[in-house]
């Protein structure tokens, strides 16, 4: 019972750590652009969070530099794919090299330097107390619990709310909004720094929550994982935290597992959630899904005015 918990415990902590970027994925593409740049981003997230955490010894401003990193790199893209009207895919790309590179380079003289700051577990009075469940889900850090808000809030945000309905206008016909008075490049601006800032916080979960060091490439294609979650959800966050969560399961699973088959190169434990996340591209691209897609008509399409 206790190797159950253990693994359902990491995989919501795992399911956390990828969720805040495909959250912010999510947003972004609903507007109608594509950002291939997760990886990249999550990394300037995770190296900016350790190396504010490591000279100033406070969460709270290392959170805050992590969100304004978001921020600065979301005006960035925003500027190249919305007012330049620039090929989002190369865009996403650049994004991706500038960030794995960047954040490398900056966090160079912290590389695997212990932290000694980081959100630690925090018991929910009572809630952490119900057997197994309370383990599981209520004996987890701030930015966890944080999630479960976030979640429905997203969800009732983009299927309940006027603003909702108008995000979803705006991936599919955004000619129509123009045409009703609002400003599609702002709201573009917004959603897409909206959703680099989630990727932000996203990696510095896993530098500042999941371990306590910052090392280079060390969100390990949460990013890639995030984004193929995006499209096997449908562009709905509840689904996405299901996913997330299968994702969290087979990871860890595969961790305990190593265990009790030492026999077994580690290697292919490793590999594990990397091929879950094949399977679920090729499930979300196959015939099939296509018939039933939900993807937003017009993304990855620059919305030209003059166009209309």
């Amino acid at each position: 019972m206790n190797l159950i918990v253990a693994i359902l415990s990491g995989a919501v902590v795992y399911a956390v750590s990828v969720l805040y970027a495909g959250i912010g994925e999510t947003f972004t593409e609903r507007s109608g652009v594509m950002n291939l740049g997760v990886e990249g981003i999550m990394l300037m997230g995770a190296m900016s969070g350790c190396v504010t955490a490591f000279h100033t010894r406070n969460l709270a401003l290392a959170m805050l530099i992590v969100i304004l990193t978001g921020a600065v790199l979301g005006l960035i893209f925003a500027f190249l794919t919305v007012t330049l009207q620039s090929d989002q895919t190369v865009c996403g790309m650049a994004m991706l090299i500038l960030g794995t590179g960047l954040s490398g380079f900056l966090g160079e003289d912290i590389a695997s330097k212990p932290i000694n700051l980081k959100f630690t577990k925090i018991p929910l009075p009572v809630l952490s107390e119900i057997p197994i469940i309370g383990d599981i889900l209520f004996n987890q850090n701030l930015l966890v619990y944080i999630m479960y808000l976030l979640l429905p809030l997203a969800t009732f945000y983009i299927y309940k709310t006027r603003w909702g309905l108008k995000l979803r206008a705006l991936g599919e016909n955004p000619a129509v909004l123009d045409a009703a008075g609002e400003n599609v490049f702002a709201m573009r601006y917004g959603y897409i720094v909206f959703g680099t800032t989630m990727m932000a916080i996203s990696g510095a979960f896993v530098s500042l929550a999941q371990t306590n060091v910052w090392q280079e490439g060390m969100t390990a294609g949460k990013g890639w994982i995030a984004f193929a979650l995006v499209a096997f959800s449908s562009w709905n966050p509840a689904t996405l935290a299901l996913g997330a969560l299968l994702f969290g399961f087979i990871s860890n699973l595969g961790s305990n597992l190593q265990i009790y088959l030492p026999g077994v190169p580690t290697e292919i434990f490793s590999a594990m959630p990397y091929v879950a996340t094949i399977v679920v591209l090729i499930i979300s691209t196959g015939n099939f899904r296509k018939k039933h897609t939900a993807e937003p008509a017009a993304l990855a399409k620059a919305y030209d005015r003059e166009s209309r």
